[in-house]
């Protein structure tokens, strides 16, 4: 897991996975058959260690803005913490069918949380939409580190983008 998020699963080696774990190729190869069992278990391992926020957080709020700011700060927050190794993994994702796995089921939570948060606004569809847009990693690094917003100032941002759908 360390050398996927340092370096990335497409630049991963099984060589280097044996030299860091200090045993021979064939001892990675004899837990991992492949590529992917590999990147499966890495990949899981990550998840576990970094959640994505419980959407019980915001779920009992009962007025949909308050609910999205709370679920917004949250994931921004989370953002934060893992955006390194989400930058190298998407980075990698285009180059390396390995990761489009993690993304679809990262993408699965989201549109649950999507869905969540979509409730109690008026024009559903573009509401759900501009949600959507909201949540993405991409939305907060282009919002928070190309553009120099804070958290609280990117979930405002993103409050008046929905708000006014």
């Amino acid at each position: 897991m360390e050398l996927h998020t340092s370096i990335g699963p497409a630049r991963t080696s099984i060589s280097a996975i044996a030299e860091r774990a200090g045993v021979e190729r064939h001892t990675v190869y004899a837990h991992f058959p492949d590529e992917h069992a590999l990147f499966q278990a890495c990949s899981t391992h990550w998840r576990a260690s970094h959640p994505l926020p419980d959407p019980g957080q915001w779920a009992t709020i009962g007025d949909p803005v308050p609910q999205l700011r709370a679920a917004l700060h949250a994931l921004y927050g989370w953002y934060e913490l893992v955006e390194d190794d989400l930058a190298i993994l998407v980075r990698d994702s285009t180059v390396h069918g390995l990761t489009g796995e993690l993304q679809r089921e990262q993408t699965r939570a989201l549109e649950h949380v999507q869905s969540t948060l979509g409730r109690g606004w008026p024009r559903r569809k573009a509401v759900r939409a501009a949600i959507g847009h909201a949540l993405e990693f991409e939305t907060w690094r282009s919002l928070v580190r190309r553009n120099g917003l804070t958290r609280t100032q990117a979930v405002d941002a993103m409050l008046s983008l929905v708000t006014s759908v």
